[in-house]
C-alpha cells in the first residue's frame, strides 16, 4: 500500500496571535497566508481579545463559528486557504498533541510575557502548549516579539528560546526595499518570518546589492 506524504500546502502552519501591540502584522500574515493555499490553525490569546478592542475598537467574536469570518473579514480574503479557529483555554484541541503534525508555527505578535512563559515550560493556555510542543518535537518556531526596549529579562528570556532553535524575528523593518506604505513595512516583517518556515509568497523587493 502506498503512502501520500503531506506537503507543504497539505500540512497546516499554526499561528498563535497574542495581545502585543501590532495586530496588523496578524492580519497581514493570515492575508498571505490563505491567498497561497495554505491551511492555517489559528489560536489567539486572552489578551488579543482586549488588544482588538483598543487598537481597532472593533470586538473579536468569541464563537469559534464567527471568528473564522471575522479573520477572513480583516485580511480581505474570502474563500482561499483553509482556517480552523481554536479556543485559547482549549488544551485539548488537535495543535496540543506532538502527533498533530505541522510546518511550524508563528506567534506574531508576541508579548513579552508569551516570550517568558514559552521559554520557562509554562503552558497556561493552547497558544503556549502548542509552541511548547513545537519545540519538544523538534519543529519551527518562530516568534515576532513586540517590545521596546528589551529589559535584562526580556534578553535572557529570548536567549533561552534562541538556545533551544526558536527562531527570533523582532518586528524590525528595512527601508532598503524601498517602503511607500505602513503595509510594506509590515510587510517585510512578514517576508522574513516566512523565510524561517522556508516559505515565499510576499512580493517584496529583496536586496541586490550595490
Amino acid at each position: 500500500m502506498s503512502i501520500t506524504q503531506p506537503t507543504n500546502l497539505t500540512l497546516p502552519i499554526i499561528l498563535g496571535i497574542t495581545g502585543a501591540s501590532g495586530l496588523i502584522y496578524a492580519v497581514r500574515t493570515i492575508k498571505f497566508l490563505l491567498e497561497a493555499d495554505y491551511t492555517i490553525d489559528l489560536v489567539a490569546s486572552k489578551s488579543a481579545y482586549m488588544v482588538w478592542q483598543a487598537e481597532n475598537n472593533l470586538t473579536m467574536p468569541g464563537e469559534l463559528e464567527r471568528q473564522e469570518e471575522f479573520w477572513r473579514q480583516q485580511a480581505g480574503v474570502s474563500e482561499a486557504g483553509k482556517l480552523r479557529c481554536h479556543r485559547w483555554g482549549d488544551v485539548g484541541a488537535t495543535i496540543a498533541s506532538g502527533s498533530f503534525r505541522t510546518l511550524g508555527m508563528v506567534i506574531i505578535p508576541c508579548t513579552m510575557s508569551t516570550v517568558a512563559k514559552i521559554a520557562n515550560g509554562l503552558s497556561s493556555d493552547l497558544l503556549e502548549r502548542a509552541a511548547d510542543v513545537q519545540i519538544k518535537e523538534g519543529r519551527k518556531l518562530v516568534i515576532v516579539p513586540r517590545e521596546t526596549p528589551f529589559s535584562l529579562i526580556h534578553l535572557r528570556n529570548l536567549t533561552t528560546l534562541a538556545e533551544t532553535g526558536v527562531r527570533i524575528v523582532p518586528a524590525i523593518p528595512a527601508w532598503y526595499h524601498n517602503p511607500q506604505t505602513i503595509e510594506d513595512l509590515v510587510d517585510f516583517v512578514i517576508a522574513r518570518t516566512f523565510d524561517q518556515l522556508d516559505i515565499d509568497c510576499i512580493p517584496i523587493n529583496r536586496w541586490q546589492g550595490y
